[in-house]
């Protein structure tokens, strides 16, 4: 087989189930379907007293005939025709005796051959594996705490494979390992607490450990045996179920770094996944053989079987809380109109559905915070981050100034964050934090990948040399999210959803109660205005009749003069009262409006109607327009007319309009040096009827603006002031731009 060497780019890819070769306490026979002998491993010849090449496409017949097996001459044949349909588990070991020795044959499938593994059946062979099973089972599960079930469980381990260190070793969602419970020989030292780097088992090595529970590393100085084949072939033959299959150099040689001469592991697996080994060191060369491996799995087996269960029923306990908790939310909400006042105000809010310390609600332009939390400013900043960077509907993490440096100033409160999107749109979360845990951790030796340089002159990797402890403080990370707590804020994101689209439903169906009535109101609002119309041209008549009798004094001409103004005055309203009424029953057909043109109408109009000789006006940048063209002449016609009257009595009046096309709109701002308006009353501006206290002595009626809101809202723009008394006004508007 060619060498593979391994590298910083291809740590992960050594072919580790194909290496050519396998260990050299016992001999490999490879067989196609037809029984024909494809592949011999080397060290054949030292057991069977023939030449490996001699093998090579032969019959598996001669091996029968050289084993010379008395009861059944074809036993091989046998065996594979009635193993075929049971993957072997039925006839695996099956014992022979060979030059006077007891042998096991294993067999085993590999694409379209069969593995014929023959190996020693060593002095394990004559314990009483059923009786020790038995005592080791009972006593593993004969406590209910889990650090004494490991501990039991290395220990039986121990009794029965007879190795210097048993340790269990749990992998972390990282994949590095940690020691988390041990039996050895009272002479050395304990490792429990060490951690080792995910790069001591590469990625395919821990695919490795899924499907073979066990392995055997008998003697790390032995020297592993060629596999031939009369083809070239060999470079790929799977020995991936191979019990003999040899070990990478690179382990190897790991090993003996740590003074480890043989080592054995048991896969431990929670849910199909490598939950972890029992890894086996002894410090002088041992052979253990199938039978007392195969007792060793069993024992892996029920404890992996055990730690589920554990596992499960502390889950379970979770769930039931969690679910608890969002029964009594989901009803909350069901029952109560307002989002934030059911999530946070009763006697279970968000805090009880994760294990968090602190927890924000973002809805309907209100921040809400439960428990420990960053401060505004620092939630405000955050939040900018969330908005631009989090897409997915739940997303977490438990390093958050890894990925946010700015919470490293508050990594004592949020070094956690776990978000949910109620809508992106409307910017609408739910966040919950957990706080920092400081955790020394105790490494055997650098964690950090060893490299050295190889023949080639390129970087390739090295095993460790020292194990010596090397302490590691991890600061800025929280506890784990779990995938429980995950989906107990996807249930409870489910339920805010619902509910807030049972009450958008009630909503739209009290929009269209109100859109009748709205309607209802237009039409009675119009008719009134228009009948009011006919009295006040008779009164309006009548007094320029009176008006032309010159027996009238002055003082009935006085009054005859305010008649008539008052009747101007009412004509005046009921006509912006009937251009409310009718902007709310027109339809908006957009078309493309030159701004300047339009602009620049007014103006000269305008000045016309306010005589405003000295009155400065300056237009900047005027973007084209998009809307209804009469109802944005009135918009542009009602603010920069107000901008001009409320700024005449000013020593040097100024008005600047100045328009800006952003992203996805067209703004514009009028800013004019007059009066002003005190910022308490901004609320009520665009409010029917509505003057100013220091408005009262300007002629207008109250309805202008709110002319201008309606017909906005129409165009689906948006409108706000900026304002203080005596330092005049400022009117932003702005449009959405149009596909």
């Amino acid at each position: 087989m060619s060498e593979f060497i391994v590298n910083i780019d291809n740590c992960d890819l050594e072919p580790i189930h194909i290496p050519g070769k396998i260990q050299s306490h016992g001999f490999l026979i490879v067989i196609s379907t037809t029984s024909q002998i494809e592949f011999v491993s080397e060290n054949t010849a030292n057991f069977l007293k023939i030449s490996a090449t001699d093998l090579l496409g032969k019959n598996i017949t001669e091996v029968e005939r050289i084993i010379d097996y008395q009861i059944q001459p074809a036993f091989i044949s046998n065996l594979l025709l009635f193993g075929k349909n049971d993957n072997f588990e039925q006839v695996n070991p099956f014992e022979f005796t060979l030059s006077g020795f007891l042998f096991y044959l294993v067999i085993s499938k590999s694409d379209s051959y069969y593995l014929l593994e023959f190996e020693v059946a060593g002095q394990d062979a004559a314990l009483d594996i059923q009786k020790q099973m038995g005592r080791a089972i009972a006593n593993m599960l004969g406590d209910k705490s889990l650090t004494n079930l490991l501990n039991n469980s290395a220990q039986q381990i121990k009794n029965i494979i007879h190795f210097d260190r048993i340790m269990i070793y749990k992998f972390a969602e990282d994949d590095h390992g940690e020691v988390i419970s041990e039996a050895k020989n009272d002479d050395l030292a304990s490792w429990i607490g060490l951690h080792y780097p995910a790069s001591d088992i590469p990625k395919q090595a821990r695919e490795l450990y899924k499907k073979n529970l066990t392995r055997l590393i008998a003697n790390v100085d032995e020297a592993p045996s060629r596999i031939l084949s009369s083809h070239s072939a060999h470079d790929h033959l799977d020995l991936t179920h191979s019990q003999l299959r040899a070990v990478s150099p690179i382990h190897i040689q790991y090993l003996k770094n740590m003074g480890v001469a043989s080592s054995f592991s048991i896969s431990l697996l929670y849910k199909g996944e490598l939950w972890g080994l029992i890894a086996c060191h002894n410090y002088t060369p041992r052979f253990i053989d199938f039978k007392s491996r195969e007792s060793a799995k069993l024992i892996g087996q029920i404890l992996s079987s055990a730690l589920e269960f554990r596992q499960d029923e502390e889950d379970q306990q979770l769930v039931d809380g969690f679910s608890k908790s969002l029964d009594k939310l989901s009803r909350y909400l069901n029952k109560t109109e307002i989002i934030s006042e059911a999530l946070l105000e009763q006697d279970v809010n968000l805090l009880n559905i994760v294990q968090a310390s602190g927890a924000i609600l973002i809805h309907e332009n209100s921040v809400n915070e439960l428990g420990k939390t960053p401060g505004k400013e620092q939630l405000a900043n955050l939040l900018t981050w969330i908005k631009e960077n989090v897409t997915e509907p739940v997303y977490q993490t438990n390093n958050l100034p890894e990925v946010y440096p700015a919470a490293l100033e508050y990594k004592d409160v949020a070094s956690g964050m776990l978000v949910c999107i109620l809508s992106k749109d409307l910017s609408e979360y739910i966040i919950w934090f957990k706080p920092e845990i400081i955790e020394t951790i105790k490494w055997a030796g650098d964690p950090g990948k060893p490299f050295e340089f190889n023949t080639a002159g390129g970087l390739q990797i090295s095993p460790r040399h020292s194990f010596d402890l090397w302490m590691q403080t991890v600061t800025g990370k929280s506890e784990k999210w779990s995938k429980l707590e995950i989906r107990s804020v996807r249930q409870l994101r489910d339920e805010i959803i619902y509910a807030i689209n049972q009450k958008a439903n009630a909503l739209r169906l009290l929009n269209e109660k109100l859109k009748i009535a709205y309607d209802e109101l237009d039409t009675f609002s119009y008719t009134i205005s228009h009948d009011l119309k006919n009295p006040l041209a008779v009164i309006k008549s009548y007094t320029q009749l009176l008006s032309r009798d010159k027996t009238i004094g002055d003082q009935g001409m006085k009054f005859l003069s305010r008649i008539g103004y008052g009747a101007d005055k009412m004509h005046s309203l009921i006509t912006e009262v009937l251009d409310y009424s009718r902007i709310g029953r027109a339809e908006v057909e957009h078309q493309n409006i030159d701004a300047r043109a339009m602009i620049t109408e007014i103006i000269s109009d305008l000045r016309v109607i306010y005589h405003t000789e000295n009155l400065k006006i300056h237009v900047g940048e005027t973007p084209d327009l998009q809307g209804e063209k009469t109802m944005l002449l009135q918009v542009f016609s009602n603010l920069i007319g107000n901008a001009m009257k409320y700024s005449q009595n000013t020593a040097h009046p100024e008005v600047n309009i100045e328009g800006s096309i952003g992203k996805d709109h067209v703004q514009y701002s009028i800013r004019d040096n007059g009066i002003g308006i005190d910022p308490k009353d901004h609320h009520r501006l665009f409010e029917l009827f509505q003057r100013m206290d220091n408005a009262q002595e300007i002629e207008g009626t109250g309805v202008g603006l709110s002319i201008v809101k309606r017909i906005l809202d129409k165009h689906n723009a948006r409108i706000w002031i900026e304002s203080e008394v005596g330092k005049g006004s400022t009117f932003y508007v702005v449009f959405p731009l149009l596909q």
